[in-house]
C-alpha cells in the first residue's frame, strides 16, 4: 500500500473507533444511594431500548456513602417498575470524572452549582453539565427532590421524573444524532 493509501485506511479506522465509542453520561446528586443510582438504571434501559450507543454512571458529590448499594427503598420502588439497582455502589464524583464522560447530569441545582466549581479547577475540560430535566418540558430544569427523609411518594417522584427526563435525553440525543 502507498503512504496516502496508508493513512486513509487508518483516517477510516479511527472514524470507525470514534463512531462506535459510546458517549458516556454521568448522572449525579449529593450520596448516590438514591437519585442518581436511579436515574442511571432509567436512562440507561431508555438509551438501550432506543438503540442508542450511551453509557450511563452515577456518583455523588459528597462521600457519605462509599461503596454502599443504593437505599434500600430506592432499590424496592425501583424494582416495582422494572429497574434493579442492586448491583450498583455509591461513589463521590472525582475530577477525573470531568475527562472520562462527555455529560454530567445534576439532580438539583445545589448539585449542579457544586459541579460546576469543581469543573471550574479544571480549566479547559470536555465534559458539559446539565441539569437531568434540561429538556424535560413535564420538570423544566427542576431539581429532582432528595426523598432520603421522606416517604414512598418521594420515592415514586424520583422514578416518575426520571423517566420523564430521560424520555427527553433521549429524544434529544436522537435529534443530535448522538449515541
Amino acid at each position: 500500500m502507498s503512504n496516502t493509501a496508508d493513512q486513509n485506511f487508518n483516517k477510516r479506522q479511527d472514524q470507525t473507533l470514534q463512531t462506535s465509542q459510546p458517549y458516556k453520561v454521568l448522572c449525579v446528586c449529593l450520596g448516590n444511594i438514591c437519585r442518581s443510582p436511579t436515574a442511571e438504571v432509567i436512562l440507561q434501559q431508555q438509551a438501550r431500548c432506543a438503540g442508542l450507543n450511551i453509557q450511563v454512571d452515577s456518583a455523588g458529590t459528597s462521600n457519605y456513602h462509599p461503596n454502599k448499594t443504593p437505599d434500600s427503598r430506592s432499590q424496592r420502588h425501583a424494582l416495582a417498575h422494572g429497574y434493579d439497582l442492586s448491583g450498583l455502589r455509591a461513589r463521590q464524583l472525582q475530577l477525573a470524572d470531568f475527562q472520562n464522560f462527555d455529560l454530567i447530569l445534576a439532580m438539583d441545582h445545589e448539585n449542579y452549582a457544586d459541579i460546576l466549581k469543581l469543573k471550574a479547577q479544571l480549566g479547559q475540560v470536555n465534559s458539559k453539565v446539565a441539569m437531568m430535566s434540561e429538556h424535560d418540558a413535564s420538570y423544566p430544569k427542576q431539581s429532582l427532590p432528595d426523598p432520603y427523609y421522606g416517604g414512598a411518594d418521594g420515592f415514586e417522584r424520583v422514578i416518575a421524573q426520571c423517566e420523564s427526563s430521560s424520555r427527553a435525553w433521549v429524544k434529544y440525543w436522537q435529534s443530535q444524532n448522538i449515541g
